[in-house]
């Protein structure tokens, strides 16, 4: 299926894009995010398991249990704080 990735803050920077549309076997976030740590080095550093990622998935934050459909919308960022 084809899905919509959207990155935003640091992890845009790092990966040097802000969108991207992909073909996906993902039926979740958490496979998604699997099948992005293998496409680059920099996908891998900025979507570590060990890093604070936060996802939304058709504008709706989400963990990563969530199911994927044909023609999603995936957001990844970084937390935010507020001051």
């Amino acid at each position: 299926m084809k899905v919509t990735i959207k990155y935003f803050a640091a992890i845009r920077e790092a990966i040097g894009q802000g969108i991207e549309v992909r073909e996906t076997l993902a039926v979740n976030l958490s496979a998604l995010r699997d099948e992005l740590l293998a496409a680059s080095p920099a996908h891998a550093d900025s979507l570590a398991r060990g890093r604070s990622v936060r996802m939304a998935l058709n504008q709706v934050m989400s963990d990563e249990s969530a199911t994927l459909t044909e023609g999603c919308e995936v957001a990844f960022f970084p937390p935010v704080t507020g001051g």
